[in-house]
């Protein structure tokens, strides 16, 4: 059997018995495919660590950037108190117009704003709302801004509040100098800020499965 198969098989048995999709996570997966989406939401075991590590967190406000068909929106969400909140942001029209219908079938339109455009566009705006601080922060859109997207999760967080980048292996190319490729250099330089950033104590991992060799970034604001 080939490595990959071997990540595939692994990650399948982790799914059977600890992350198995219900009928609206499945419904989105497969809604946002009959309708063109790329294949690139996280896996089903990676949903249930983002809905995980914001129970752990207590987190009652979240922001996400990047929300594609709804999966990962699904899954932060349900961690919410029922008097929670998730902002989304979207830059796609379409991919929005998706996720909507599928937050909604899984009963989370009351706890979910998406908010469509470019989220550099979105973001200053969303601060000029003076919003009561995010307790979590999940990163996944494109990964060219990927620092831009951290100094803006800084200034929208608490001491305490969690951040997470996710891609930010990129097959191990983001060890590569040499590697230029506008989503790399983004990614590298946001690794960089957070482990030169006064405020946030942060590590990486990296990980195998179905998403092929990738990994995710942590990173806590410290006071």
């Amino acid at each position: 059997m080939s490595e990959s198969k071997h990540w595939d098989a692994v990650d399948a048995y982790f799914t059977a018995h600890l992350a198995p999709d219900d009928e609206a996570l499945e419904a989105a997966l497969r809604d946002s495919e009959a309708a063109g989406l790329p294949r690139i939401a996280v896996s089903a075991p990676q949903g249930k660590l983002l809905q995980l590590l914001a129970q752990i967190q207590g987190a009652r406000r979240i922001l996400e950037v990047g929300t594609l068909g709804g999966y990962s929106t699904i899954q932060l969400a349900r961690s919410l108190p029922a008097d929670g909140r998730l902002i989304s942001l979207e830059y796609s029209p379409h991919h929005a117009e998706v996720a909507a219908r599928n937050i909604a079938r899984a009963g989370l339109d009351q706890l979910v704003e998406i908010r469509v455009g470019a989220a550099l566009d979105s973001l200053p705006r969303l601060a000029d709302e003076n919003p009561a601080p995010f307790d979590l922060v999940f990163i996944d859109a494109d990964k060219e801004n990927n620092p831009h997207y951290v100094e803006w999760a800084l200034k929208l967080t608490h001491a305490g509040s969690l951040i997470i980048v996710d891609n930010v292996v990129r097959s191990g190319r983001v060890a590569d100098p040499d590697d230029t490729d506008r989503d790399v250099v983004g990614t590298r330089e946001a690794i960089e800020l957070l482990g030169s950033h006064p405020r946030l104590s942060a590590t990486a991992i990296q990980t195998v499965g179905t998403k092929g060799y990738d990994g995710f970034a942590l990173a806590r604001v410290r006071s």
